[in-house]
């Protein structure tokens, strides 16, 4: 018998998230992704003046040449003195302007290192709100490793921008307007030059920067499905080892590696094309600078020897400020890239919730009518407001009931049909069918996980959707196939269940469960730490745990997916037990491949190919010699 999930559980797509390969960041997301800086404006402010300080620092340095040479070395050499008070007094002017344009360029450096963490961990909280707010379905069709790929190296890609490209790019561009009106000032024509040659030269960058665009954001994109395979992988080695598929596994990594290394080389190609470009046409406008230079000098008297080797050194920082622009902007781009798959998951639709519907604390009056209270009775009620604006209160019984209800992952394929069932307060009712019947999806429905396509769901007369989900799945305890432990001791994970939950309610559901006997045998006992989602406990400990925490939650319903599907037999009779105490006076609604396990159900409900084909109790069925006759006798087995 197979514990695998069900066939017709929603298909995973992997990277759905991202949208069309080499569509360019829009404006929109660079401005969004900007709009996270606006609240550290003041930061920003002094980060802004100390670019602009160290830019006017260096064009002070390079100005500085024309009078050391115009103004000092040549009247001394004509005078033949040796009077150097005057230069010394310029050279610690220039010292000093020098240490404050260091000091500066540290300040905003080390502000902006404070400014990108604050934003990262504003955009991971954004983002991990968002997260809990979506449906199931968004995790049943986006890997894992995609959705990590975007905490993790999106995010760490808008550091770099945030921290490293933004500023320079700010500090590029005051110190190529700083030292444009430098230049003009030394020579208008020799500046008319420069600046024809640089926009020559941006041309060029532009167009190669423009081709590798389209490939950082496809480079994104495979780093996400690498992520996502290898997550996967990861998790199911001892699947591929055990069927021996490490050649099919390497073949499939392979050609995901394959397209990543693709895109990653077609992006860097042209990311690394720009630099040296930029630096040989920078080596050339110099050779053309110094040439025009030199033959002003000698023909005009419009440009002096220090005018131009102080426009020479202008000119390297006019132009390599472009350099380091071009350079950041592959950077920036990438950023954009990863600002877009992170913003695509914020923009992604919540879990929608139109339920008015709350579960609260009730007492009975001294009428025997419930009303609300903040004490906790034991007796839970639904509050349901009305239109007229009364309210009414319903006891939470657990009385669940489905009418000809059709449902479909996709609206093209439906996957349960016609389905008709009720569980009546304290009713045990057991789901039996091959492997993709319906099963689990059945359960699926009754927590909202999906809303159905047509029919009705009551519960305790009330049509769920009118129920706000958290509430609805407050009143429901689950305990699944697939059990899940978080870092933590034994005891916050039984606790988990309930938060509320004091030490003797967390120990008492331990015991009903029969956990209480291997956890007494921890080092630590309640208080061992567990971590790696329990990774020293074996399968059926861990799935004894699970009980435990949905056996202190004490919900009035109970859904059982494959509770004791990893528990062996001796172990499973003993826990049957606990269970049939758990149970007791509770819906409960029970998946199950071992039929030992549903024999005391008060109905049976048999699927196949999401329809109820037979319902009945044990006896009742076995009368009938039908489906369920030949599972339990074995003359069919289930898939």
């Amino acid at each position: 018998m197979s514990n695998e999930k069900e066939r017709n559980s929603p298909p995973m797509r992997p990277g759905k998230g991202v949208r069309v390969p080499g569509q360019k960041p829009d404006a929109k997301t660079i401005k969004r992704t900007l709009s996270y800086l606006v609240a550290y404006k003041w930061r920003l402010l002094l980060v802004v003046a100390c670019i602009i300080f160290s830019a006017l620092a260096g064009v002070y340095g390079s100005k500085f040449l024309q009078t050391l040479i115009d103004g000092y070395i040549k009247p001394l050499i004509e005078a033949k003195s040796t009077d150097m008070s005057g230069l010394l007094k310029e050279i610690i002017i220039l010292a000093c302007v020098y240490v404050l344009g260091a000091l500066s360029t540290f300040t905003y450096n080390r502000i902006m290192v404070g400014v990108s963490q604050s934003v990262l961990k504003d955009i991971r909280d954004t983002m991990f709100a968002k997260m809990q707010k979506l449906p199931i379905k968004y995790f049943d069709t986006h890997s894992f490793g995609d959705t990590m790929s975007r905490y993790t190296n999106d995010t760490d890609t808008m550091r770099m921008m945030i921290s490293q490209s933004l500023p320079h790019i700010f500090s590029s561009l005051c110190t190529v307007v700083a030292v444009f009106f430098a230049m003009l000032t030394t020579s208008a024509w020799l500046t008319l030059f420069v600046v024809v040659f640089a926009l020559l030269t941006m041309l060029l960058v532009k167009s190669i920067g423009s081709k590798s665009g389209k490939f950082f954001l496809r480079q994104q994109k495979s780093v996400g499905e690498v992520n996502g395979y290898i997550e996967e992988m990861i998790n199911g080695q001892k699947v591929v080892q055990v069927f021996c598929r490490e050649e099919k596994t390497k073949r499939e990594f392979n050609k995901l590696n394959d397209e990543l290394c693709e895109n990653a080389k077609n992006a860097n190609i042209f990311a690394n094309i720009l630099g040296p470009v930029s630096n040989n046409l920078g080596h050339l406008q110099y050779i053309l600078v110094a040439t025009l230079g030199a033959l002003l000098v000698i023909t005009t008297e419009s440009l002096t020897a220090g005018g131009l080797v102080a426009f020479l050194q202008l000119s390297k920082n006019f132009t390599n400020p472009i350099n380091q622009v071009t350079q950041q902007l592959n950077a920036v781009i990438m950023a954009l890239a990863g600002a877009k798959r992170i913003f695509e998951l914020m923009d992604e639709e919540p879990e929608a919730d139109d339920g008015y519907v709350t579960l609260v604390n009730a007492k009975r009056n001294e009428n025997g009518e419930l009303e609300e209270t903040d004490e906790r009775t034991g007796i839970w009620a639904w509050k349901h407001p009305h239109g007229d604006g009364t309210l009414t209160y319903t006891e939470l019984k657990g009385d669940v009931r489905m009418v000809e209800v059709d449902f479909g992952y996709e609206p093209e394929k439906t996957v349960l049909h016609d389905v008709t069932l009720y569980a009546e307060p304290g009713q045990k009712v057991a789901f039996v069918g091959a492997t993709g019947a319906g099963k689990t999806t059945i359960t699926n429905l009754i927590n909202r996980f999906y809303d159905i396509a047509d029919g009705k769901i009551r519960y305790d007369g009330i049509n769920i959707n009118k129920i706000k989900k958290s509430d609805l799945r407050r009143s429901l305890g689950m305990v699944l196939q697939d059990t899940h432990l978080f870092t933590g001791t034994v005891m916050e994970n039984i606790r988990y269940g309930r938060l509320d939950a004091t030490d003797e309610e967390c120990i008492a559901a331990a015991k009903l469960a029969n956990a209480d006997g291997f956890i007494s045998l921890l080092p630590e006992g309640y208080n061992t730490l567990l971590s790696g989602d329990g990774s020293g406990l074996s399968q059926g400990q861990r799935q004894l745990l699970a009980i435990a925490r949905a056996a202190v939650a004490d919900p009035p319903v109970m859904i059982l997916d494959e509770a004791t599907s990893s528990i062996d037999t001796r172990t499973e009779a003993i826990v049957q037990k606990g269970m049939d105490s758990l149970m007791k006076g509770r819906t409960v609604f029970v998946i199950a491949h071992r039929l030992s396990t549903v024999r005391n159900s008060n109905v049976i409900m048999v699927l196949s190919q999401g329809r109820i084909i037979e319902r009945g109790d044990h006896e009742k069925l076995i009368a009938e010699k039908g489906q369920y006759y030949k599972l339990y006798t074995g003359a069919f087995e289930l898939e």
